[in-house]
């Protein structure tokens, strides 16, 4: 018999920026809460990522899926996109342009 709950699962999509809001960072990840965290480790840790060189860690836009073929997708999309595209969505989104981080505390 089909498990309808077989491969139910919740993965994100995910923009951060810095304090400054004048850099992005796009992201994909199954659990937001723990990836957030590791952001920060690694700008407090001073690793050599782009986040961590930018001070990238304030999450100002996420969308839920179901399935991660669908969020790495839509991820692919965004990264494309050009920054006013990405500041419009933010801002449509998040009109104060707002750190979200507390939803996933």
């Amino acid at each position: 018999m089909l498990n309808p709950q077989r491969g139910f699962h919740t993965y994100y999509i995910y923009i951060i920026t810095n304090e400054y809001r004048s850099s992005f960072y796009i992201g994909v990840t199954n659990n937001l809460k723990q990836r957030l965290l590791k952001h920060k480790e690694n700008i407090d840790q001073k690793v050599n990522t782009f986040a961590a060189k930018y001070n990238i860690k304030f999450l100002v836009y996420y969308e839920k899926f179901t399935w991660i073929h669908e969020a790495i997708a839509r991820e692919k999309e965004l990264k494309k996109w050009r920054r006013e595209k990405k500041i419009e969505l933010i801002k449509n989104y998040n009109p104060n342009f707002d750190f979200l981080n507390f939803h996933f505390e």
